[in-house]
């Protein structure tokens, strides 16, 4: 039998009773494993995340089976190339306690544990998102979480956000279809969302995007279907992912990219780093990479799932970052939180530990455990051949720039011509979902507010905004 100790593996000898003056106590200070157990436990959480604090996730493998060294010199992505990694799904609006099955977009985060770095590519099961300039993200997710008067969710700020900001219209129409929320994480496709750079041994830039497509199949919950489900399982995602992988069916996706000379960028016609909108297939066509299966789950939640951080900032050579708004604050956000909600040296915790070999001054902080390893320097540049230097051989091409520092708007108002695109591919059903999704989301909002959304609506297709004012009973 194993002897239970504490934490520093003192052997316990009685784990039931404290140790008191008299039965009765009062109880002793030199109780030290009282004391233990109590300040571990007020220490047992962290600050859960501000976004996609419910989540999930399993570890496995990305395999590379098309030959991509024309565009990427990044090793995970040559022909044959296996990487282990770890996804973590999540709802992105709720809380740690809130049920899976809401109609909320779900996060796609992946860290592939590369062997030359940590790369991770943190993403949604959608391809654009609400906004497109993170000066706007503080307030979008303020409408997303509770009024700070009542502490309840608000239909009403919701919807005065995004009528106000019209770029939201796409995405809007996403979680409101049929696919606004998944039958499982098994279920669903994933994107990368932003667009990322390939850079190849020639020092080319390539403009990027990553898809994942399901091979389980899309399936989708009613409203009535999820409703039906949180009453009896508010874990249900989470349930379907562990339960599929421990009985070995493990979950898989068709790994593509859009791949976009850096010269070729105008032709989009667009602003091709604008997250509020897709490249269209018809002009930069997907291509088949390779596949993603998730194999193993984690043992023990909160070393793994809780405490796992990822990072848009988290590169390799041979992939970099784009122009996009978004992407350049979240380059900044993400560490900066993990920082705050984990602490300074988050990322030698096993679950965020690069399996490449790491060579750094960063040496102090909280809770360092790390061997300090770089010879006689602690410092760069340095004298000694034997402690670590830059290599400018990594450096990036240039990026061409113009213009003057200011704050500029958008490239472009067109906020209707991709929704309308999408609302056209939806088929009668899926119509008529969208319809009742928008209108019972909009239970509670002012009138004002309402017809801003129908008026937005009418100008995306007439037959949207007839549409949900019948669904509205108006």
């Amino acid at each position: 039998m194993k002897k239970l100790t504490n934490d520093f593996g003192n052997i316990i000898a009685d784990n039931q009773n404290s140790l008191s003056a008299g039965a009765k106590g009062p109880l002793l200070l030199q109780d030290y494993l009282l004391l233990e157990k109590l300040a571990h436990q007020n220490r047992e959480r962290i600050p859960e995340r501000t976004v996609h604090a419910k989540g999930s996730a399993a570890y496995g493998e990305l395999k590379i089976t098309a030959d991509l060294s024309a565009y990427t010199k990044a090793k995970v992505f040559q022909k044959g190339e296996i990487t282990p990694l770890l996804l973590r799904f999540s709802t992105v609006a709720g809380e740690a306690g809130a049920a899976d099955a809401e109609r909320d977009v779900r996060g796609f985060a992946i860290k592939f544990y590369t062997k030359e770095g940590n790369w991770d590519l943190v993403g949604n099961n959608t391809p654009t998102f609400f906004i497109r300039d993170a000066y706007k993200f503080p307030d979008f997710i303020h409408t997303q979480k509770r009024d700070p008067r009542n502490h309840l969710r608000s239909n009403n700020a919701a919807w005065d956000f995004w009528t106000l900001c019209p770029e939201s219209l796409h995405q809007v129409t996403i979680l409101m279809s049929d696919r606004g929320i998944p039958a499982s994480y098994r279920h669903m496709h994933g994107f990368g969302s932003h667009t990322y750079s390939f850079i190849n041994n020639k020092n080319e830039r390539f403009w990027v995007k990553f898809h994942f497509k399901t091979q389980q199949g899309i399936k989708n919950l009613t409203n009535q279907e999820a409703a039906d489900i949180i009453a009896k399982d508010r874990e249900s995602h989470q349930r379907d992912l562990y339960n599929a992988i421990e009985n070995k069916d493990f979950p898989k996706w068709k790994v593509q990219v859009q791949i976009l000379p850096e010269k070729d960028a105008e032709k989009l016609g667009f602003n091709p780093f604008d997250l509020t909108k897709v490249w269209p297939h018809s002009i930069v066509p997907l291509m088949d990479i390779g596949e993603m299966v998730l194999n193993k789950n984690p043992e023990n939640y909160f070393n793994e799932v809780e405490q796992a951080a990822f990072s848009p900032s988290n590169i390799v050579p041979g992939i970099g970052f784009s122009p996009d708004k978004m992407l350049q604050a979240r380059i900044f956000s993400y560490p900066d939180a993990h920082r705050y909600r984990i602490g300074t040296n988050y990322h030698l915790l096993p679950v965020n530990r690069a399996r490449s070999e790491v060579n750094t001054y960063n040496v102090a902080g909280a809770m360092n455990s790390d061997t300090y390893k770089n010879g006689p320097a602690y410092y760069e540049p340095n004298s000694y051949d034997e402690s670590p230097k830059e290599d400018q051989n990594y450096l990036e091409p240039d990026l061409a720039l113009d213009g003057v520092a200011k704050r500029y708007a958008p490239l472009d108002d067109d906020f209707y011509t991709q929704p309308r695109a999408l609302f056209n591919l939806m088929n009668k059903s899926q119509k008529n979902q969208l319809f009742e999704n928008i209108a019972a989301s909009m239970e509670g909002v002012d009138a004002k507010i309402i017809d801003r959304a129908l008026a937005h609506f009418e100008k995306i297709c007439p037959t949207y905004a007839s549409g949900v004012k019948k669904a509205l009973g108006k």
